[in-house]
């Protein structure tokens, strides 16, 4: 059976739900998750998502992303994602919530209401190979200019959500 997702209003109360890949196609506002997490030095640990998932494949973004499971809290969900698509297990702090819609190129719409988690982790993951080509870990400096440069090489929640990933970061992460 094909995963579900949250199906969700402009306010994100619940109206019900859908397959995955059926509210990608219709373009209907469901819910989502974001995980960024930060080394000591402030960098953001990237990953290039594999070739083989159905959208966005081979483009680097965020951490991990997903989408709850009906009945599954987001804070849940995005720690379950974090270690079944990165290998790690560590604590995260939800920051923000935004929506954003976006006609990707397969034609598939991508329509979400996204929480953006934070977390912090000085290692190196172990990333399922299905879900992650490659990782990298990225100063929040460098990705501004590479966002600017080479949009295409990074998913677009990425870029639509970065700017309020570094102020939450500036003004209330990096204090910890």
């Amino acid at each position: 059976m094909e995963d579900q997702v949250i199906l969700v209003d402009e306010h994100d109360a619940e109206i019900g739900t859908a397959g995955k890949l059926a509210a990608h196609v219709d373009g209907r506002l469901h819910r989502a998750i974001s995980v960024f997490l930060f080394d000591a030095a402030g960098r953001l640990l990237l990953q290039q998502r594999a070739a083989g998932k159905y959208h966005s494949a081979g483009l680097w973004s965020n951490t991990c992303c997903s989408h709850p499971r009906p009945g599954e809290p987001r804070a849940a969900a995005a720690r379950r994602r974090l270690r079944e698509e990165m290998g790690i297990d560590c604590a995260l702090e939800e920051q923000f919530g935004f929506v954003y819609r976006a006609v990707l190129p397969n034609r598939l719409i991508e329509h979400e209401y996204d929480y953006v988690y934070f977390g912090r982790f000085d290692g190196s993951p172990t990333p399922a190979p299905e879900e992650v080509a490659r990782w990298s870990w990225m100063d929040l400096a460098r990705l501004r200019a590479e966002l600017k440069a080479r949009p295409e090489a990074y998913t677009y929640w990425l870029g639509d959500c970065f700017e309020h990933v570094t102020r939450s970061f500036e003004t209330a992460w990096v204090l910890r």
